[in-house]
């Protein structure tokens, strides 16, 4: 599917993917897990961009050249693919230098903000009602 219009207006059946790889090599075949459920595919994109740039973050240490914080992050990190996604689907490939040269804010990292699976938790517990 090409055109970011057409993709947000026509999620496959179940909402987007996103996979969720672990560049250890831990897991079978990489794969940790699949989220599912995104309505759109820019909020998969979103969803991809912070779970990686949290990764990134958890592999950057006082002291450390963005160079080794790559290579931290290849040997240990874990990236994120929209499954399906096409040339719309975001590739932390574009922006991995970026990320290893800028530390993240705390909101940048925030995938669980964007995570539907806990969308849905939240709605029903109440949790995030603010006073």
């Amino acid at each position: 599917m090409s055109g970011s219009i057409a993709a947000d207006l026509f999620a496959p059946p179940g909402g987007w993917r996103v996979r969720i790889l672990d560049l250890s090599g831990g897991a079978e075949d990489n794969i940790v897990e699949e989220v599912k459920g995104f309505p759109t595919l820019m909020q998969a994109n979103a969803f991809a961009r912070a779970y990686v740039r949290d990764s990134v973050e958890r592999c950057r240490a006082p002291g450390v050249s963005p160079r080794d914080v790559l290579d931290i992050w290849f040997a240990f990190g874990e990236d994120a693919e929209i499954v399906d996604g096409g040339d719309d689907g975001w590739r932390s490939s574009t922006e991995l230098a970026d990320f290893a040269d800028r530390p993240a804010t705390e909101d940048e990292c925030d995938w669980r903000a964007l995570d539907p699976r806990l969308q849905d938790d939240a709605d029903l517990d109440g949790d995030d009602i603010q006073e």
